[in-house]
């Protein structure tokens, strides 16, 4: 049967049924309800004080400009000032790119994983990624969890336009007072947030605030000293210094890089009320040395997450941190690059996947 060019679902009548002039309220009718006509408004703008409006757009181009005056060290971009934040990562292309490896990197480590903790697909609503970067990990959870709404944060905007309706991007620093209400969140997530929050602490006290009773947190971190089971890290080697400079850097920031080291995910947990707290340690052999082809996989990604961009890893803490010579650190980076594709040389590091809920 051929088709009724004037059914209501052809695409050339769609959206074009016009309204009776019955139904329509007239403009008595309308200022009987208190309803102002439409010409108020247009009257409105041509009363509005001119230097105002002026004002008021100024006011949002400078907000906006100010989001994107990034500050620059030794030829490296970093985020605007916003808040108290104080990121040692750089914004730039060449560190975006090397974001996303790092993205599937973490995930390598964690066995393909996004997340550890027993979430519930038909319960999770609302989720929270702190830190979210270029957002990768909070579009893959969101095509995951198609039913939840995921906000990422950030303090630099260096996400992607396009993505899963689910899912939108905020700018925010996560040592300020978080303003959500409480028990907005089901899953509130945070990866490698090392050196970057001010107090483990107080952000899992605005984790369990903003937790839904039966909701979890979750964290990912990497510790940055490298170990050694047979001696082959000597004590004088780059790999041992590695840790060393981190933790002078994050004194001298007041931002830890010891999360790890110090169990401050248990603790802070622990502290803050959450309960059924759990983890899982990942062993990494830096460079992929050793019989566990598993454990090889993770430690040949992490050589290939940290040198697809090392000069922007280490830039900000050697060099403006803790004061060494841009010259001096890549002489550094080289040894420690041959010394990490060394298969004679066992070092190796742990990482730490912790969650816990809230009751």
């Amino acid at each position: 049967m051929a088709s009724n060019s004037k059914s209501p679902k052809s695409p050339q009548n769609r959206g074009l049924t016009r309204v009776p002039i019955s139904m329509l309220l007239s403009n008595e009718e309308q200022t009987a309800i208190g309803i102002l006509p439409a010409s108020h408004w247009e009257q409105q703008l041509t009363q509005e004080d001119p230097d105002e409006r002026i004002t008021e757009r100024a006011k949002t181009v400078s907000l906006t400009e100010s989001i994107f005056e990034y500050r620059q060290f030794h030829g490296r971009t970093y985020h605007s000032v916003i808040g108290r934040a104080e990121s040692w990562e750089p914004n730039d292309e060449r560190h975006i790119d090397a974001m996303e490896i790092a993205h599937h990197g973490y995930m390598v480590l964690m066995g393909h994983k996004l997340y550890r903790a027993p979430l519930d697909k038909q319960r999770v609503r609302k989720v929270l990624d702190v830190g979210t970067g270029t957002g990768l990990w909070a579009i893959d959870f969101a095509d995951e969890f198609l039913k939840a709404d995921v906000v990422g944060t950030d303090i630099t905007p260096i996400q992607p336009c396009w993505v899963p309706a689910n899912v939108k991007f905020e700018l925010d620093d996560c040592n300020l007072e978080w303003t959500w209400p409480d028990n907005t969140f089901d899953f509130v997530h945070g990866r490698m947030l090392i050196g970057i929050i001010e107090d483990w602490y107080e952000f899992h006290r605005q984790a369990f605030r903003t937790c839904k009773p039966g909701g979890y947190v979750e964290t990912f971190v990497a510790s940055t000293s490298f170990h050694c089971d047979d001696g082959t890290v000597k004590e004088d080697s780059a790999m041992s210094q590695w840790g060393k400079v981190w933790r002078e850097g994050g004194r001298k920031l007041g931002r830890t890089f010891e999360a790890y080291e110090n169990d401050l995910q248990r603790k802070a947990m622990e502290a803050a009320g959450f309960v059924d707290i759990e983890y899982k340690d990942y062993f990494v052999p830096m460079g992929g040395w050793g019989d566990d082809k598993e454990a090889a996989e993770k430690g040949l990604w992490c050589k290939i997450t940290v040198e697809a961009d090392l000069e922007g890893y280490t830039n900000y803490i050697f060099n403006v941190i803790v004061g060494w010579t841009p010259e001096e650190t890549n002489a550094y980076t080289d040894q420690l690059k041959k010394e990490w594709s060394n298969p004679n040389i066992h070092g190796y590091f742990w990482a730490r996947s912790a969650w816990g809920r809230k009751p």
